[in-house]
C-alpha cells in the first residue's frame, strides 16, 4: 500500500520521480504528488487521480531541481484528495515530507500542535510529522537529523518516511519502522523506494532499511544510521531480477502475464531442490536436496506445525495443512496472522511457526512471527523476497523464486508458496518415515510435471474465456469442494470478488445443506472443483442440489472422468496428478475466469480498487 520513492544526485529529479511512481502502481493508490527542491525552495504537485495526472502538471512546470521525493497514496486518514495528497509541509515551506504507514497517536500529537498555534492543512496524520520535525528543528538550532530523530521518538504507530528540506538540498533523509523502505546507490546518484522494481534500472545493489534505522542520502553516498544516530554498515543485497521481468512484456494486464508465467515459475521454485538425476534415479534416498533450509531434528521431532499468514498465503497455508497431515503425519494448525498476534496462542518450543508472506512485509505476518520468536519457536518463512523483514528476522528461510508479481491479486505468488509446501511436506513425510521410497519419487516425479502440465491448462484458456462471457453477470458466484479442492475454492472466490467486485463465496461441499444452498437460485453460478477421487459420488450429489434450483455450474475435474457429465453444463479438466497435489493445478484456471471477468466487467484487474499490494499496516 502507498508507494515512496527519492532521488538526490545530478539528473533532473521531476521525471526519474515519476518514472519510479509508476513502477510502484501495483501497489494501489488514490493520488500521486512530489515535492522538488529548485534554486533554494520546495516546490509541492500533488493530484487526486492517476499518475498521468501528476505528470502532465509537472510536464507544464519549469522545475529542475535535482533533489526531490515522491508518493503515491492510498487514503486511510482524510478522503482522496489534491490537499491530502503527499508530500505534506511544514507551516513555513521549509521541509516536506512523505509518508507510508500509520500513525496511532496522531490525535494526541495534532492537539498538542494546535495548542500551539499550527494551523492544519489536511485531514492526515501524516500532517503532524512534518510539523513536529519542523517544531524540533527550530528549537535544535537547525540540526535537521536531529530533528526528525527527535519527532520518530514520539510516533506511535508504522511509518516509512523521506523527508527534504530546503535548507539542506545536499541530503534526503529517510526512516522506517514497520514500513519497507530500501536505498541504492546509482550512476547519477541515490535513491529510496517503497519497493524493489522502483529502483531496478538505476541499481540491483540495494541496502534494506530494518525497523528503527535511518538513512541519510547524498549525491555521491548513503549514510545508514540507528535511531540514536550511530553510523552502522551494512551489505547491500544485490537483486537478479531483469527489469523487464517487470514489464508486461505484450500482455495487456500484469495480471495476464503473471498466470502465463506461474509454468516457468513453478519450475523456478522446484528445480534447484531436485537433486541431479531427477526423480527416477535408481535406488536414490533422498531427491529433494534441503540443505539450504536445514531440515534438521527440530523438524523429525516437532510436536505440531503452526502456519499463519494473510489473505492468499493463507489459503496456501492451509493448503499446506492438508499437505503436512496427509504427507508427513503431523499436526497443524493455521491462523490468519492477524488473528494470532491477539489470541494469546498457546506455545510449545517443539513447534515449527511457519509464516508465509509474498512481499515478507505484511505487518500482521512479521507481528505474528515476533510473537512466535518470543516464544521460542522455531519460525520458518516462505517468501518471494530477498531483504524483506521476513527473510531476515525468520530463523530459516525458503524462497518461493516467483520474480517480480505487479498485479495486485496473487497468482504466481501463490501457486510457488504452494510448490514450495509440497516439497517441505514430501521432504518431511520421508524425514519422519511417512513416506515410503517408491511413494517418495512418485511425488516428486508427479511435482516434477506440473510446469509442463499448467502450461497445457493455459493453452485452454479460451474455453474459460468463453465461458466467463456468458457468466460474469451473474449476481452471486459459490465455489465449492472437498479436501484439498476447498481451500482452492477459497483462493478461487477471493480472486474473483478482488478484480471483479462481484460477491463470491466459498464453503466445504459437505457444508452445502448447512446455509449456503438458501441462497442458490437462478442468479447464481457454483464452481465445483472435483480432484478428489474418493469423494466424486458426493461431489455429483452436491452438484445437482444446486443445479436443481436453478444455479449454472462449471466443474473443473480431470480428464477423462466422467462423473459428472450429466449433472453439470460446464466442464474444464486438468491434465492428472496425484490427488493430493491437484491445488497446483485447479487453481489456474479460477485465475483465468476471475481475469476475464473483470475484463467483461470493464474493470482494471491490476489494480483492483481498494486494495493494495503489500499491506504493510493492520
Amino acid at each position: 500500500m502507498c508507494g515512496i520513492t527519492g532521488y538526490i544526485g545530478y539528473d533532473e529529479a521531476a521525471p526519474l520521480l515519476i518514472r519510479a511512481l509508476k513502477k510502484l502502481e501495483y501497489r494501489g493508490y488514490d493520488s500521486a504528488g512530489v515535492a522538488i527542491i529548485d534554486n533554494g525552495k520546495i516546490f509541492v504537485r500533488k493530484k487526486k487521480g492517476q499518475i498521468k495526472l501528476l505528470d502532465e502538471s509537472l510536464s507544464a512546470s519549469t522545475l529542475s531541481g535535482n533533489t526531490g521525493i515522491g508518493h503515491t497514496r492510498w487514503a486511510t486518514h482524510g478522503e482522496p484528495s489534491d490537499i491530502n495528497s503527499h508530500p505534506h509541509i511544514d507551516a513555513e515551506g521549509r521541509i516536506a515530507i512523505v509518508h507510508n504507514g500509520i500513525i496511532e497517536n496522531y490525535v494526541k500529537l495534532k492537539q498538542w500542535l494546535q495548542s500551539r498555534g499550527i494551523v492544519f492543512r489536511s485531514d492526515t496524520d501524516t500532517e503532524v510529522i512534518v510539523h513536529i520535525i519542523n517544531y524540533f528543528y527550530r528549537t535544535s538550532q537547525g540540526a535537521l537529523l536531529d530533528a526528525v530523530m527527535e519527532t520518530l521518538k514520539l510516533l506511535t504507530g508504522s511509518y516509512a518516511l523521506a523527508i527534504v528540506s530546503a535548507d539542506y538540498p545536499d541530503r534526503i533523509i529517510a526512516a522506517r519502522k514497520n514500513c519497507p523502505l530500501i536505498t541504492g546507490l546509482g550512476k547519477t546518484g541515490a535513491f529510496i523506494a517503497s519497493d524493489v522494481p522502483a529502483l531496478l534500472e538505476h541499481t540491483r545493489d540495494l541496502v534494506f532499511l530494518n525497523d528503527g534505522e535511518i538513512a541519510v542520502l547524498y549525491r555521491d553516498h548513503i549514510e545508514l544510521r540507528s535511531s540514536e544516530g550511530e553510523v552502522l554498515k551494512r551489505e547491500t543485497t544485490h537483486i537478479d531480477w531483469d527489469v523487464e521481468s517487470a514489464e508486461k512484456g505484450g500482455y495487456p494486464h500484469f495480471m495476464l502475464k503473471e498466470i502465463f508465467e506461474q509454468s516457468k515459475a513453478m519450475s523456478d521454485a522446484l528445480s534447484p531442490r531436485l537433486k541431479m538425476g531427477g526423480p527416477e534415479a535408481a535406488g536414490a534416498n533422498k531427491v529433494i536436496d534441503f540443505d539450504e533450509v536445514k531440515l534438521d531434528e527440530r523438524w523429525i521431532m516437532a510436536r505440531r506445525i503452526v502456519i499463519t499468514a494473510c489473505g492468499t498465503a493463507y489459503h496456501a497455508g492451509i493448503i499446506g495443512k492438508y499437505a503436512f497431515e496427509h504427507l508427513a503425519r503431523i499436526p497443524v494448525e493455521v491462523d490468519i496472522a492477524s488473528e494470532y498476534r491477539y489470541r494469546s496462542p498457546i506455545f510449545d518450543k517443539k513447534d515449527i511457526v511457519i509464516v508465509i508472506s509474498q512481499s515478507g512485509e505484511t505487518a500482521d505476518t512479521i507481528a505474528a512471527m515476533r510473537l512466535a520468536k518470543q516464544n521460542g519457536a522455531c519460525v520458518f518463512a516462505i517468501t518471494n523476497a530477498p531483504g524483506s523483514t521476513l527473510s531476515r528476522e525468520a530463523d530459516i528461510v525458503m524462497y518461493t523464486y516467483a520474480g517480480p508479481e505487479i498485479a495486485v491479486a496473487s497468482t504466481k505468488a501463490f501457486t510457488t508458496q504452494v510448490m514450495c509446501i509440497y516439497l517441505l511436506a514430501i521432504e518431511l513425510g520421508r524425514l519422519r518415515k511417512h513416506i515410503s521410497g517408491d511413494a517418495y519419487r512418485r511425488y516428486i516425479a508427479a511435482l516434477s510435471e506440473i510446469p509442463k502440465q499448467a502450461r497445457q491448462i493455459l493453452d485452454k484458456k479460451e474455453s474459460i474465456q468463453r465461458f466467463a462471457a456468458r457468466q460474469f453477470n451473474k449476481t452471486k458466484m459459490f465455489f465449492m469442494g472437498r479436501q484439498f479442492d476447498y481451500p482452492v475454492s477459497m483462493e478461487s472466490a477471493l480472486k474473483l470478488k478482488e478484480i471483479s467486485y462481484t460477491h463470491s463465496e466459498a464453503f466445504a461441499a459437505g457444508e452445502l445443506k448447512h446455509g449456503p444452498i438458501a441462497l442458490v437460485d437462478s442468479s447464481t453460478l457454483v464452481v465445483t472443483f472435483a480432484t478428489q477421487n474418493a469423494l466424486f459420488e458426493k461431489i455429483a450429489s452436491n452438484i445437482r442440489e444446486v443445479t436443481s434450483r436453478g444455479a449454472a455450474s462449471l466443474v473443473i475435474t480431470w480428464e477423462d472422468v466422467d462423473s459428472f457429465d450429466t449433472v453439470s453444463e460446464a466442464i474444464f479438466t486438468l491434465p492428472k496428478t496425484e490427488d493430493c497435489l491437484s491445488p497446483l493445478l485447479a487453481v489456474i484456471p479460477a485465475q483465468l475466469f476471475a481475469y476475464y471477468c473483470a475484463i467483461q466487467r470493464g474493470n482494471d484487474p491490476d489494480k483492483p480498487r481498494n486494495l493494495a499490494k503489500s499491506v504493510t499496516v493492520e
